[in-house]
């Protein structure tokens, strides 16, 4: 072996010494029932949101699979200017949690526009939580960041 061969085989062995080890990935409950606001500009489907109300559940396993609820209401405003709330109610299958408390979580869910028509089935969303927002895509559209005005999200 040379020697530029043993010191680069030397510094590659201290260097994973000295390397943070990676965090295993644990177990995580996310549970919730909270108000958030939307900022200005928010929509869906062209519905204006102002915020939503939330009710979630659900226990994200260290593989990423997950089981759970999530409910959200919408809380919009239907173009004659009369209340138009638009519910959200899904199935978790898989999540993730991170090291800063936060969760994401994704399954389908049944959306009901709130406007008469039937509801949507199988629509797919992604949720990104923390104690203080909630990130929402639904059905390839995310909506802004919700800040949590009242009640509490908890991933543990």
């Amino acid at each position: 072996m040379t020697r530029l061969g043993f010191l680069l085989a030397t510094l590659l062995g201290l260097a994973s010494l000295t390397a943070p080890a990676p965090v295993a990935a644990q177990d995580a409950g996310v549970t919730g029932a909270a108000e958030a606001t939307f900022p200005d500009g928010a929509a869906f489907n062209g519905i204006p949101l102002k915020g939503l109300t939330l009710g979630q559940g659900m226990f994200i396993a260290s593989g990423g699979s997950a089981t759970g609820q999530f409910q959200a209401v919408l809380l919009g405003t239907s173009p004659l200017g009369t209340a138009q709330n638009i519910t959200v109610e899904g199935e978790v299958s898989s999540g993730s949690a991170a090291a800063d408390g936060s969760a994401t979580f994704s399954g389908t869910a049944t959306v009901d526009m709130g406007d008469g028509t039937p509801a949507l089935p199988g629509v797919p969303f992604t949720v990104t939580v923390s104690a203080t927002s909630l990130g929402l895509i639904l059905n390839a559209v995310a909506l802004p960041t919700a800040t949590v005005s009242a009640g509490s999200i908890t991933v543990k």
